[in-house]
């Protein structure tokens, strides 16, 4: 039995990671792959007052259920489907339905802090960064929070001076050592995403040799 891939792409807030993300996976759309995101794993809180709830910093590594997360990609490593958890973000806490997850060849991981954990690293066969200028991705930010999720401007300049720019600079940049591969500028870069799908395709077949 063949161990799947596992591929982290990590960055900061808006640094097109998502984007890359899904490139790779669209790449791949002949192949067994899945998407999991790290936004899913955040931990539950049910136990919480809502406005305890209303506090939760999303920028925080202990804002995530790593042990879940870690548990789940040991499962998909055996070849055993999980039930990946679903996070409701009105409740601010874990939704009660999950989406079923079957094993696949390659599985990617997204999120601003795959790379923090070093559990998690150690299960990862490619550890991508996308790296973004700052005012690029205040700006990218900015255009999503506010048409997408009907934000005010000041809130969402507010949270990120306040919370995310904080949190970014402690926790999520630092974590760009672990990397193997940085991609500047997120999934405008062709070549980046091209050159990893290469790699994949040269791991998968390795494998299969193998």
């Amino acid at each position: 039995m063949t161990k799947p891939i596992i591929i982290g792409v990590a960055g900061g807030t808006a640094s097109g990671k998502t984007t890359v993300a899904n490139e790779i996976f669209c790449q791949f759309n002949e192949k067994s792959i899945v998407l999991i995101e790290q936004d899913a794993y955040y931990k539950n809180q049910d136990h919480l007052p809502f406005e305890e709830r209303l506090q939760t910093n999303y920028d925080h590594p202990l804002a995530f259920d790593n042990d879940l997360l870690l548990y789940h990609l040991e499962k998909l490593v055996k070849r055993e489907s999980i039930q990946k958890p679903v996070y409701d973000y009105k409740r601010h806490t874990r939704a009660k339905n999950t989406i079923d997850i079957t094993p696949k060849d390659v599985i990617i991981i997204e999120g601003i802090l795959i790379l923090e954990d070093e559990r998690l690293r150690d299960m990862m066969d490619i550890k991508l960064f996308v790296d973004t200028d700052a005012d690029l991705r205040i700006i990218r930010r900015l255009a999503r929070d506010t048409k997408e999720r009907g934000r005010s401007l000041d809130s969402v300049i507010e949270q990120y001076t306040s919370i995310v720019r904080p949190m970014h600079l402690q926790f999520v940049e630092p974590t760009k050592r672990y990397a193997d591969i940085i991609v500047p500028e997120g999934g405008q870069n062709r070549v980046a995403v091209d050159l990893m799908a290469t790699k994949i395709r040269t791991i998968i077949e390795e494998k299969v040799i193998l």
